[in-house]
C-alpha cells in the first residue's frame, strides 16, 4: 500500500466516531448495588442516610439494594455468619431477577461493587481467621468473579470500588489506628501498631492487585462499561482536605467519631457499660467517620455525589472509565 493510501486509512479511520468509555450521560437508569455495610441501605451504617439513597435521588435513579452488613465476598474464603456476595447477594438478585420482582435492562442498568472491608479486617486475615491457604489474591480475584458471573447473565455496567481496589484508607479508621481503644469491634488485646502497619499494607496491595486484574479483565469482556471509583483517593482527600467535604458547626475531625465507645479491655461488649460519646445536630457534618469503622453521613453524602457524576459520565476525578 502507499504512503497515500495510508494517509486516507488515517484520516478516515480519525473521521469515524469512536465509542467513548463509560455510558452516555443520563444512560443509566437503575442502580445495583452489592457489598456490606458500607452500602447497606437497611441498616445504614452511618445512621442516616446510605450512600446508594442518596445515588437513587441525585441520578434519579431506580435502586435495587442487595449489599449487606457484615458480609464479605465468598464464605469459601473468608466465612462469617453474614450474607456474603456469592452465597446469598448473588442468589438473591438472581432469584428476583427470575420472579420479574426487579427489572434490569441492561443498557440502563449499572451495578456497583464496595468489598473488602470484612475479608482483610478483624475475624479473617488481619488476624488469621481465613480459611487456610486463602490470601489476598484469592479474595481480589472474588470479585473480578462477581463481575464475569453477572456479565454471563446479560449485565453489561459496572463500577468497581475504587479505582484501585475496593477499599478506602482502613488505617486511618479508628479500629486500624496505631493509637486505638478497645471498642465494640474489638476489645481484646493486640499490637495497634502492628495492626496499624498491616493495614496499611492489606489495603495498598488489595487495591493494586485489583487495579491491575481489572484492567486485565476488561478488554476480555466486549460490550461492557466497567469504571472504577476510587474510594481510597476521596477518603483521603477528605482526610487531608476536609474544608472541600465537611461542613458542620464544629472544628473539622478526621480522626475521631460521631459515636464512640470505648470498653474495658478483654470485655465482652454484651456484658459491659462502655464509656460513649456522641456528637449531636449539625456538628455532625463536621466528622469524617460515624463510629469507629464506619464512615459519617456527610463522607456518604459526598461520596454519592461524586459516583453519580462518574455514572453520568458527568465529570468526577474520582470514577475513570475502563471500557
Amino acid at each position: 500500500m502507499s504512503i497515500f493510501a495510508l494517509a486516507a486509512v488515517a484520516l478516515i479511520a480519525c473521521a469515524l466516531p469512536s465509542k467513548a468509555a463509560g455510558p452516555s450521560p443520563n444512560q443509566i437508569k437503575r442502580l445495583v448495588t452489592f457489598g456490606d455495610s458500607y452500602s447497606d441501605v437497611v441498616m445504614a451504617a452511618d445512621n442516616g442516610t446510605a450512600w446508594p439513597v442518596w445515588c437513587a435521588i441525585y441520578g434519579n435513579l431506580t435502586l435495587y439494594p442487595f449489599a449487606r452488613s457484615g458480609a464479605t465476598c465468598s464464605q469459601t474464603l473468608t466465612p462469617r455468619i453474614f450474607p456474603a456476595i456469592f452465597e446469598s447477594q448473588l442468589p438473591t438478585y438472581f432469584a428476583e431477577v427470575a420472579n420479574h420482582s426487579i427489572s434490569v435492562p441492561p443498557e440502563e442498568t449499572v451495578y456497583t461493587l464496595w468489598i473488602g472491608t470484612n475479608d482483610v479486617g478483624v475475624g479473617e486475615i488481619i488476624d488469621g481467621q481465613q480459611n487456610p491457604g486463602v490470601t489476598l489474591v484469592n479474595t481480589v480475584q472474588c470479585k473480578m468473579d462477581w463481575i464475569t458471573t453477572l456479565y454471563n447473565s446479560g449485565a453489561r455496567n459496572f463500577v468497581m470500588q475504587n479505582a484501585s481496589g475496593d477499599m478506602l484508607n482502613l488505617q486511618d479508621v479508628i479500629l486500624y489506628q496505631a493509637d486505638s481503644y478497645p471498642n465494640r469491634y474489638w476489645t481484646a488485646e493486640r499490637n495497634t501498631s502492628e495492626w496499624h502497619i498491616f493495614m496499611t499494607e492489606l489495603v495498598a496491595s488489595a487495591n493494586k492487585l485489583t487495579e491491575l486484574m481489572l484492567n486485565g479483565l476488561a478488554p476480555t469482556l466486549p460490550g461492557t462499561h466497567i469504571g472504577l471509583f476510587d474510594s481510597y483517593k476521596l477518603f483521603t482527600d477528605i482526610r487531608d482536605h476536609p474544608a472541600k467535604y465537611l461542613s458542620g458547626t464544629v472544628p473539622f475531625n478526621v480522626t475521631g467519631a460521631i459515636s464512640s465507645c470505648v470498653y474495658p479491655l478483654n470485655s465482652n461488649v454484651s456484658a459491659v457499660t462502655p464509656h460513649c460519646t456522641t456528637v449531636e445536630g449539625s456538628a455532625q457534618d463536621s466528622y469524617m467517620w460515624f463510629d469507629e469503622i464506619h464512615p459519617s453521613q456527610r463522607s456518604d453524602w459526598v461520596l454519592a455525589r461524586e459516583i453519580t457524576a462518574g455514572i453520568n459520565n458527568q465529570s468526577s476525578e474520582f470514577l475513570t472509565w475502563l471500557t
